[in-house]
């Protein structure tokens, strides 16, 4: 037995019955407890501020691993982001009325005067919630969230004909090199070959982002399919290998990933400006916003034209 176990036991046998023994967190360590504090030291700073400049209540809304569909809030003011609670909603009608209740309570806890603004997703029946939120309190705004609205955007876009078409192609060439170590490894050993970006489930940029990953390794995959590596191979050979060597040796597929990168650019531009964790100053989103309207009006004009 160590001293400081024997030491400890006698500090207990000394102090007699009733004695209540720590925790096994406070035996090991006051981390957890001195978080805690610091966490709730950081949370009355930002209080603080609430009352002073007002805040921003934020809603966010997402399904986890479990499929549970759960909401987040959390708090915005000028010394930074504050989580305040989250709700498991997978057994509630998520109307108006009810999401409305929701943020009641969270305006209450916050404090009515101190909040000006509410930002949510633009779903139907949020909107109708913040409607009735600002009938209820009439100093609380509300606004959509301007990511969500971008990704709206870019998801009406990936669902013209056209794009789609052009995505599924990019998904072949990118499905048989992941699915084949024997091509994978031989890019790979290419000086300047990068991994081809794979799209996201829930982020419709990311069909976008492929398109232009892909664009932006078309030497290299050119120069597999013409190499005796692919076409002395039974899988360049066989149909899929064919099919997707015919899509990699295609022009006008490498000249509409072009224009549809070119075009979309704008708008991936400004959805990295609002979602990122640094905000940037009103004259980048404005400018942003300038060269998103220009690139919609460029694809407007290019989808009579060139499709």
């Amino acid at each position: 037995m160590s001293p400081y176990f024997q030491d400890m036991l006698d500090g207990v046998a000394g102090i007699g019955p009733g004695y209540k023994g720590l925790s096994y967190d406070k035996l090991r360590v006051h981390l957890l407890s001195d978080l805690k504090r610091e966490s709730q030291m950081l949370v009355d700073n930002y209080r603080s501020a609430w009352k002073e400049t007002g805040c921003t209540i934020m809603a966010d809304g997402w399904t986890d691993q479990r499929q549970r569909t759960l909401i987040n809030f959390l708090v915005y003011c000028s010394k930074g982001l504050c989580f305040v609670k989250s709700v498991n909603a997978s057994s509630m009608v998520k109307n108006a009325s009810h999401l409305c209740n929701l943020f009641s309570e969270v305006i209450e806890w916050i404090g009515l005067n101190n909040i000006v603004h509410v930002v949510t997703d633009n779903a139907a029946n949020y909107v109708a919630a913040c409607r009735l939120i600002n009938r209820k309190y009439d100093n609380i705004y509300w606004s959509p969230c301007a990511a969500h609205c971008l990704n709206l955007i870019l998801k009406d876009i990936s669902s013209m004909v056209h794009i789609s078409n052009l995505a599924t192609r990019a998904s072949k060439i990118t499905v048989f090199v992941y699915n084949h170590t024997v091509f994978l490894s031989w890019l790979r050993q290419r000086p300047h070959w990068r991994e081809i970006i794979r799209p996201g489930a829930t982020r419709f940029a990311t069909v976008f982002i492929t398109l232009k990953s892909i664009f932006d390794r078309k030497k290299e995959l050119q120069q597999l399919v013409v190499d005796s590596i692919f076409t002395d191979h039974k899988l360049g050979r066989n149909a899929t290998g064919r099919a997707v060597s015919a899509i990699i040796l295609d022009c006008k597929f490498w000249d509409d990933c072009f224009t549809i990168c070119k075009l979309v650019g704008p708008l991936i531009y400004l959805l990295r400006v609002v979602d990122a964790d640094d905000k940037l100053s009103l004259g980048y989103i404005y400018e942003g916003m300038l060269r998103t309207e220009d690139a919609i009006k460029e694809m407007f004009r290019q989808s009579k034209t060139a499709y």
